[in-house]
């Protein structure tokens, strides 16, 4: 592949998850994700710091698309209903290189405890992302963090069915449904 070809990100994404897969993360090398990209070292380092970063790619355009969907969501929206346009704005961006590569993302992830301690604190920083979002609304600290959390379950369910189910709704459609579904089991709470 010709090193000058578009989507140089993607292409080092692709590689570095299909390397991962096939020799594990610990024996992948910058050098190997950048070869079997077509690329060079040096290219790989303008997008990445390093390898452990291809892991988060992607959670700045998230974070920022949550953040913006809760903001922009009228101003006598509860906070669920911020979250929820929030996460239909994320939906709006994500195509199928996403559903490709969230498929081989779970398979690396789930082949270490380091890095699935590293998937956490991702999804802690977008729920703290989502909680900040609906504090600047004037939601109080408890409530925009629980709605936070909700969200991002109803992300982390819907997205897990879409990148598995290759005959699975829209990611919006499952993303209203997993809303539903913790609206229902927060209401069984009491």
């Amino acid at each position: 592949m010709p090193r000058w070809e578009p989507d140089a990100r993607q292409r080092l994404v692709r590689a570095a998850l299909e390397l991962f897969s096939e020799q594990t993360y610990d024996t992948t090398t910058v050098a190997q994700i950048a070869d079997r990209a077509g690329l060079t070292r040096s290219t790989f380092f303008r997008y990445f710091p390093d390898k452990r970063d291809i892991l988060t790619a992607g959670q700045e355009t998230l974070a920022r698309l949550f953040a913006e969907g809760i903001a922009s969501a009228p101003a006598e929206a509860t906070p669920l209903t911020a979250v929820a346009q929030a996460l239909a704005k994320a939906a709006g961006v994500m195509t199928e290189f996403n559903r490709e590569i969230g498929t081989r993302m779970q398979a690396v992830l789930a082949s270490s405890a380091e890095l699935r301690e590293r998937d956490q604190l991702k999804h802690v920083g977008l729920a703290a992302v989502m909680a900040d979002a609906l504090v600047a609304r004037g939601v109080a600290r408890p409530v925009a963090a629980l709605a936070g959390e909700m969200g991002l379950i109803a992300f982390r369910d819907a997205f897990a069915q879409w990148v598995n189910d290759d005959g699975a709704a829209p990611l919006a459609e499952l993303l209203n449904g997993a809303m539903a579904k913790l609206r229902d089991a927060r209401d069984q709470l009491g």
